[in-house]
This record gives structure tokens, sequence and C-alpha cells, in this order.
């Protein structure tokens, strides 16, 4: 028996910080295990692009909608409520995010389940990321620093590169929010690898992880690794770099989730080889 939608009023309209809250909440509930403090950095990078759709005036989708500048944006908290699913909210918050990014190419880590959708909206698949679960602990090894004694230009400037566009706003949040351990790598005094630890619903994730080699990517695992000493820890991979899944086996960690990487215009030239964790599924 197919489900009508019943007579509403559904609006679609901006969060509020506080509702961004709910919004992370409503992804712990989905399993997806954010952390204790995204809604902050989140929201600090765009404030205008989180959606909430309300029906008669309580929440009951969300969808974020980024736009790191002129032509780059991403999406993600693309949630409706479990029994209002299938009856065309989740599309109209979705119309209103697109139109909210307008031509930027638009990125996204979806679930492998809704992948045909996203390509009937003009996305195209780029590769699949894996997370992985292990168990936190172990010696951090020398070499490897505090990622604050790195100048920050420096940090925006090496980071670039690996998301497809600077990020300045985001990166000053995200490496300085409470609980968080953000170390570096340095080769010859340069920057040859960053990497962030956060706590989570769940243990602690590391995103991103990024690195020059696999040498200096295995030093800041480990670093990172020896802060959650026996609590869970998750690393988001791209099915595309080999060095980075084998890290994440080395460190006997074990699948347990899969998104689709898509966007809707030609997919930015990444250096996959040196991303060995993604910075999160919900902004890229």
């Amino acid at each position: 028996m197919s489900v009508e939608r019943p007579k509403d009023s559904f609006v679609v309209r901006r969060m509020t910080r506080r509702e961004l809250d709910m919004a992370v909440s409503w992804a712990a509930a989905e399993g997806w295990n954010p952390g204790h403090h995204d809604a902050e950095c989140f929201y600090g990078t765009d404030p205008n692009g989180f959606l909430i759709g309300a029906l008669d005036g309580e929440p009951v989708a969300s969808l974020s909608a980024v736009a790191y500048d002129a032509g780059f944006g991403f999406m993600g908290f693309y949630i409706v409520k479990p029994e209002l699913r299938g009856l065309g909210y989740g599309l109209e918050i979705w119309k209103a995010a697109t139109d909210y990014l307008g031509a930027r190419n638009i990125g996204l880590d979806g679930v492998l389940a809704q992948q045909s959708n996203y390509e009937k909206s003009g996305f195209t698949l780029a590769y699949h990321n894996i997370r992985y679960e292990g168990v936190g602990g172990g010696e951090a090894p020398a070499g490897i620093v505090e990622l604050s004694s790195v100048g920050f230009d420096i940090l925006v400037e090496y980071d670039a590169p690996l998301f497809a566009t600077r990020r300045p706003v985001f990166l000053r949040g995200w490496i300085d929010q409470p609980g968080a351990v953000a170390v570096a790598a340095l080769k010859h005094g340069k920057l040859a690898g960053y990497g962030v630890l956060r706590p989570c619903m769940s243990g602690f994730k590391i995103g991103p992880l990024f690195a020059d080699d696999e040498f200096a990517a295995e030093a800041l695992f480990q670093a990172m690794a020896a802060h959650a000493e026996g609590q869970p820890i998750f690393l988001d991979v791209p099915e595309v770099n080999a060095a980075a899944l084998a890290l994440a086996r080395r460190h006997a960690m074990r699948p347990v989730f899969e998104t689709v990487r898509m966007y809707n215009r030609p997919a930015p030239p990444l250096p996959v080889g040196r991303i060995y964790g993604v910075t999160s599924f919900e902004l890229g």
C-alpha cells in the first residue's frame, strides 16, 4: 500500500545555529557518528548553507549546502525523518539546496543506496570512500609536531589542492575545536602532511589525514592513535588510494561503512594518493 503525502504546509528555510545541533543528533541516530563539536565548525563555515524542512512548523528534514567560495560547494546532512520518507519532502529541500549553490561545482558523499538518485540529478561517481574502525593506542613516533607550530597560512596553502579550494574559515575552527589533536609532519623544514583527531559520539575520528607519502601518513596516524588509547578510532579512506587502504589494514582496522564521492561537474583533480583520510563526509 502506498503512503499518501498529507495535506500540509512544508516550508524550507535556513537553519538556526541551535537547529544544526538537532540535525547533528539526527545524523547520530542514522549511525553516522558525528563529532561533538562539528556543528560549531560547520556552521561557521557558511551560516547560510544549512537548510531545514518544516512540516506544519515541525522540523522534519535537513540538508547542508555549504558554499566554500564562488566555485565550489559541498552537500551533506541529507536526512528526512524515517516515517516521512518517500513523500517528496527530500526532493523539495534538495532543490532549495542546489538552487542556493547555483553554478558551483558541488561535491557530496552519499550512501550507496542513493547513488542512482544522485545520478538523476546530474551527479557522477568519482570514487568510493570506506570508513574503517579500529582501536587507538600505541606510542607516538618521534618527529611529529603540533600543527599549531606551523604557520596558519602555510597550512591553508598546503590543504587547498587536497580539497579543491582554499577553506581558511573552516580550517581555523576545525583545528582549534575542543578536544582535538592536530599534528604535522615536516620534511626538510617544510610541511609534509597533517592530521586532526577529534572526539565523536563514539570514540574518535581521524580526518583529514593528508601526507606527501606513506611514511609521513604512518607517523601521523600513529601520533593521533596514541591519544586515543583503548578507544574506537575511525578513518575514512578513499578506496582509490591503495597505500591508505594498506595503512588501515596494517592497524587491524575493519570496514564498517561506505560512501560514494560524487560531483555534478567534472571532478576536481585531487591528488588522491596524498589523501589518506577524508576530513568529513558532511563537508568534504
